[in-house]
């Protein structure tokens, strides 16, 4: 990178924060942080669903995989979490958004006290904060992998410079800015991906390459399939993703939440699923093709991707493609800080701390953006530690780890939503919980703590979300906890009648707190 690079990128960081500032405007209470208020308009919600799904990991590990494998990377990644989106836009939006129209909750999770108990609450939002400290580490990262390539920067300084700047815009401004900083960051997206995209096709001869340039890739690189991403690994990613990416780690929860109504969630949805479907083939045709213009240097050819825009884009291009592999790991990062500060502080400290039961709109607000930066702090911290024999590498924390662990996470919470798993209470949902956790351990290691070598990624990936699921709904029918309340709140989260739109419904076991949003009868002063 020379100077023109450095002053697009920083060009780049600039508008984020001015954004972030911008948006510290429309933020006056909880409810606008996490939320935006219910004002946010459909089309903002999916690209912001879109661009918070997916990071500089697809410029990385995903580019690794492009790399040897071919066309699974989309078949096995992106198309799974099309198809999975789909299903959830009727299934899964409009039911979420009617968590916050009609039960004025802030915080994905908050309804968990209601629909199960307060410890199963707990367990989920515990597990799932410490899962995504892991996640956005990896996150991290990967974009500081990308910047050592490009400037030589150290990884803990790519790391530091990142995670600032996101810190700056997102505890500022809250949902408004993770989306109207995410808007930017998809156009100049747009802009990096189809310069890279015309560029690598004037190297292989032309327009004519997207169909001609198979025959001369390696063998099994057009394949669907391919490695250890088989039909199996397809068809749980499929399963995990669907749950993923309609809210299972929360983040993707609150842009549905933020339309005004569950009929402008399943659009957004619908939005998200068509670039999902869409967008990632552009990225990854100059993945695809790497082979027959870079020499990976590294085992996992992570480094690819960045290899090929050093060889392949004059400067100023680098730096717009520089910024494009920022855009998406600070879309992805900052969205989910967001997340895990509403579930801290509207599900975990009211737990423990009297204070906090009642904070008014002020000290609600300090505590949103402390809990914001104390979240991003730790997962930088965890990112220096990403490449330990711990974690392994990159890819292995996407797939392994988040995958892995997710399913038990979101099928309580998900699940819990839908009118035929009604009787399915807290016994059942904290028994998938545990017993998930438990079979995402001993699939990946042994006893003593090992990292187990002899079982396959599809396994590793797909037995603790189906252990999870079948216990779920057979722990239900063996002993059903149905209650008249638990079937109420099911009954207004599944039903847009009862109430005027937008309005709270009555539901029994619920009162109301200081802000508006429902605080569980057990944690009565």
């Amino acid at each position: 990178m020379n100077s023109l690079d450095w002053t697009v990128l920083i060009g780049y960081f600039g508008v984020m924060v001015a954004i972030g500032l911008w948006s510290h405007r429309h933020v006056d209470d909880v409810s606008d942080f996490f939320t935006a208020g219910g004002r946010m308009p459909w089309w903002l919600s999916g690209i912001s669903h879109h661009m918070s799904g997916y990071s500089a990991v697809m410029f990385t590990g995903y580019a690794g995989i492009a790399y040897q494998y071919g066309v699974t990377s989309f078949v096995t990644w992106s198309l799974p979490i099309a198809i999975g989106i789909g299903i959830g836009a009727k299934l899964f939006a409009p039911r979420l958004n009617r968590l916050r129209s009609r039960l004025h909750v802030a915080s994905p999770l908050e309804y968990l006290k209601n629909r199960y108990n307060v410890p199963t609450q707990q367990a989920l939002a515990w597990s799932g904060l410490l899962l995504k400290i892991v996640d956005v580490g990896a996150k991290w990262a990967a974009i500081a992998t990308l910047l050592s390539v490009f400037t030589g920067m150290s990884l803990t300084q790519g790391i530091f410079i990142t995670g600032a700047i996101t810190a700056v815009y997102c505890t500022v401004g809250g949902l408004w800015a993770d989306a109207l900083t995410e808007l930017g960051q998809f156009v100049i997206q747009l802009f990096a991906g189809l310069t890279m995209l015309v560029i690598v096709l004037n190297e292989l001869g032309g327009l004519s390459a997207l169909w001609t340039v198979w025959d001369k890739l390696p063998e099994g690189h057009a394949e669907p399939t391919a490695g250890p991403y088989t039909v199996t690994f397809l068809l749980a990613y499929l399963f995990i993703k669907t749950f993923e990416y309609n809210g299972g780690m929360w983040n993707q929860a609150q842009r549905y939440m933020a339309t005004d109504s569950a009929r402008s969630a399943t659009r957004s949805a619908r939005l998200s699923a068509i670039l999902w479907l869409v967008w990632p083939a552009v990225l990854f045709f100059p993945m695809w093709a790497a082979p027959l213009l870079v020499e990976a240097k590294k085992p996992d050819a992570s480094d690819s991707y960045a290899l090929m825009t050093e060889q392949l884009l004059p400067h100023g291009l680098l730096g717009l493609v520089v910024v494009g592999f920022f855009s998406h790991t600070m879309a992805m990062c900052s969205s989910d800080a967001n997340s895990i500060s509403a579930v801290f502080t509207r599900d975990i400290a009211p737990v423990f701390s009297k204070a906090a039961r009642s904070w008014d709109n002020r000290a609600g607000l300090l505590a949103a953006r402390l809990s914001t930066l104390a979240f991003l702090a730790l997962s930088m911290a965890l990112a220096t530690q990403i490449n330990s024999p711990a974690f392994k590498d990159i890819i292995s924390v996407v797939i392994k780890w988040v995958a892995g662990l997710m399913g038990p996470i979101a099928i309580p919470f998900m699940l819990g939503l839908l009118r035929p798993f009604h009787r399915s209470g807290p016994t059942a949902a904290l028994t998938s919980w545990a017993a998930g956790l438990l079979a995402f351990y001993f699939t990946n290691y042994d006893l003593h703590g090992s990292v187990k070598t002899d079982v396959a990624l599809q396994y590793q990936v797909a037995l603790p979300l189906a252990i999870s699921l079948v216990l779920y709904v057979v722990v239900g029918l063996l002993k059903p906890e149905d209650t008249p309340e638990r079937d109420a709140l099911i009954e207004t989260i599944n039903s847009d009648g009862g109430g005027p739109r937008g309005g709270a419904a009555t539901v029994p076991g619920q009162r109301t707190g200081p802000d508006g949003t429902g605080v569980p009868e057990g944690l009565k002063d």
